[in-house]
């Protein structure tokens, strides 16, 4: 099954407990080989100001169609403490110890 791009952009994101983790603000393709590796998840904040930016390496994500959300399988205070970035200051994401550090993270 494939779905596009702009269905998952602005997708609820919840763990295997139903709770909310934040929504899908974007995706991250890897232009050498045109998968794609990551999905941004804003999380935190009040109204969407002070939000911070994850970059979930998609194995670690399950898509769910019939609820039409994300599920990552990650309690919201581990989510708290994983290596995130600001909307203004993105992670080098071709770095491979950056790489390493969030697939390791998350498990994936």
């Amino acid at each position: 099954m494939h779905i596009s791009a702009s269905t998952l952009k602005g997708n609820k994101v919840v763990n295997h407990h139903d709770r909310d983790l934040g929504k899908v603000e974007d995706l991250m393709i890897d232009t050498s080989s045109g998968n794609v590796d990551y999905a941004v998840l804003s999380f935190g904040g009040l109204l969407g100001i002070g939000n911070k930016l994850f970059a979930i390496p998609m194995d670690a994500i399950k898509i769910n169609t019939d609820k039409k959300c994300c599920v990552l399988n990650v309690e919201e205070e581990r989510l708290k403490d994983a290596p995130g970035f600001d909307k203004d200051e993105w992670p080098n994401t071709s770095d491979a110890k950056w790489q390493s550090t969030i697939r390791d993270y998350y498990s994936a």
